[in-house]
């Protein structure tokens, strides 16, 4: 094995050439061409196991890492790169000689990159069926240390976890005659410590959410809990967020803010929307249009939703895109000014040209036609989000966070789920299929609207929207008002309150309203004061014993 030349102490490197490359994945999508790609640049390649024997079965001329270690590896592969020839090379500082010379009095040489990914944790967590066994059995040790041996030297070495950056790493060694600048090992530096502590909190998160065992593992009595066991609150949950972006500021312009995003967010969330055209979105932005996708994605039929302040102000059901925004946009057209509008279909260019008739925020959709972006560029400042609709439970498999002082709240989203066979008809009079239909769609609005909420609907759209007060009759008085200053007719229109009459007079002001009919949780202890007072008025009610209180 040749011996490495000790060289005089330096000041930090803007570049290093790469000379010896040790490569290690579990992940080998590309990993061949990258490692071709490495050698025909002159790159002496070190390897373990499986991706050794994939790189040598195609042609590479690669050195099995135990041929520097001189030790086989052991433990059904536990142990192989846990040696002072593996992390020598990679942590011995190049500008200090002493180091170079220990390196050289042990016949070890210099790592200058490493390429590793790690075992599929997350993946063979998520897999049905997976025993403690294997979970446990795919917790990386050996690659995580390398990574962070590797990656604290990044004056010496480039550390590579993502196969992504592989192009980008081969262009810039074609430009800079086989050298990486300080920059990018740096960048690489920190994605690696990122990568790693995400890693060992989804460990964590799994293994705090189980409860202990307390027995002996051996006995036949005695099994190991199973992954789908574990409780969706850990003892300690730990967790990353990723920055998208810096914001001009927050809620207001005293206040600093930037947006980031879930390392694990699934499709069909807001964070994984593609800005078509528009300015940069601002704090505000996100949160009302997080508001509006939660909102619209909800209903399986053609919906628009516009909301503002984090309101909905106007929800309706149609037949497309535009007849969905058009009886949307009457609930309350000067609460929809500036507002944000989500929609669950493709947008056309027909609703494209209706839409443009206001002035918008912002414009969501899974889906836009060429016409319809063709009609929006003429707004330069209009951002356009695409989202794709993505999987039924997207949003409800995830973690409702609230910041609290020193604290955070964590709960389940509050996903309604209500079946006509949960409902409770309370009154003497049976609601009809028309006003069922009526109060399903109400109730799956008013879980979008601020407590205390009000919501009369009818015939597919809402009417009338009282929000966010201190009293349950200052709503529905205000959805009233709502409702007639937009010239909309509240006879025999349906109501929804997210949490229970605590006395008669809220069910009186939508009786006097026009409601023939209500769907409210029930539970308070004046029910019966309340249900009388829905026979006396001619209306009929349904109890669904399900809050859906938003703070």
């Amino acid at each position: 094995m040749s011996h490495v030349a000790p060289v005089a102490s330096s000041p930090r490197p803007n570049r290093i050439a790469i000379r010896r490359a040790l490569i290690s994945v579990s992940n080998k999508n590309g990993i061949l061409e990258f490692a071709q790609a490495l050698a025909a640049r002159g790159v002496s390649l070190l390897s373990t196991g499986g991706t050794a024997a994939l790189l040598a079965k195609n042609g590479l001329q690669v050195t099995p890492v135990e041929d520097i270690t001189r030790f086989p590896e052991m433990l059904d592969g536990r142990v192989k790169t846990l040696h002072p020839a593996v992390h020598g090379g990679l942590l011995a500082r190049r500008d200090l000689p002493e180091h170079l010379q220990a390196l050289n009095a042990a016949g070890f040489g210099p790592i200058d990159m490493l390429v590793v990914n790690l075992y599929p944790f997350r993946e063979t967590l998520a897999r049905p069926g997976a025993s403690y066994e294997d979970v446990i059995e795919n917790i990386d040790i050996g690659g995580p240390a390398m990574l962070r041996a590797g990656a604290k030297n990044h004056d010496g070495v480039a550390v590579v976890v993502d196969p992504s950056d592989y192009a980008d790493l081969l262009a810039e060694l074609d430009a800079n005659d086989n050298t990486l600048g300080w920059p990018t090992r740096q960048r690489l530096a920190k994605k690696v410590f990122a990568h790693t502590a995400d890693y060992d909190g989804a460990i964590s998160n799994f293994l705090n959410a189980l409860d202990a065992v307390d027995c002996d593992p051996n006995s036949a009595g005695c099994m190991a809990p199973a992954p789908e066991s574990a409780s969706p609150y850990p003892q300690v949950l730990t967790m990353q967020v990723n920055k998208v972006q810096a914001m001009r500021y927050g809620e207001n312009p005293h206040q600093s803010a930037a947006f980031y995003k879930e390392s694990q967010a699934r499709a069909g969330t807001l964070a994984n929307y593609t800005q078509l055209q528009g300015k940069e979105l601002s704090y505000n932005n996100i949160a009302d249009a997080d508001a509006a996708w939660s909102c619209v994605r909800s209903f399986a039929e053609p919906a628009c939703v516009i909301v503002k302040h984090a309101n909905p102000c106007g929800v309706a059901l149609g037949a497309d895109a535009l007849t969905a925004y058009q009886k949307a946009f009457k609930t309350d057209p000067t609460s929809a000014f500036g507002g944000i509008l989500a929609f669950n279909s493709r947008l056309t260019g027909a609703a494209a040209q209706e839409i443009s008739k206001q002035f918008a925020e912002v414009i969501i959709a899974p889906e836009f036609d060429d016409e319809a972006l063709k009609v929006f560029s003429t707004k330069a400042n209009l951002r356009l989000l695409k989202i794709a609709l993505g999987e039924d439970d997207a949003i409800s498999s995830g973690r409702d966070l609230k910041r609290v002082s020193g604290g955070l709240l964590v709960q389940t989203p509050d996903r309604n789920t209500l079946t006509p066979a949960q409902l409770k008809v309370v009154t003497t009079l049976q609601p009809t299929a028309q006003q069922l239909q009526d109060l399903f769609f109400a109730w799956k609005v008013c879980t979008w609207v601020k407590s205390n909420a009000i919501v009369f609907c009818g015939g597919g759209m809402t009417l009338g929207v009282g929000a966010g007060q201190m009293s349950r009759i200052d709503s529905a008085r205000i959805a009233a008002i709502k409702a007639q200053h937009a010239g909309l007719e509240l006879k025999a229109s349906a109501v929804a309150s997210d949490a229970f009459f605590p006395f008669r007079d809220g069910l009186d002001a939508v009786a006097d309203a026009g409601a023939t009919c209500v769907i409210q949780p029930g539970g308070s202890v004046r029910d019966d004061e309340v249900i009388a007072a829905a026979n006396e008025r001619g209306i009929a009610m349904v109890f669904t014993s399900m809050r859906h209180f938003r703070h």
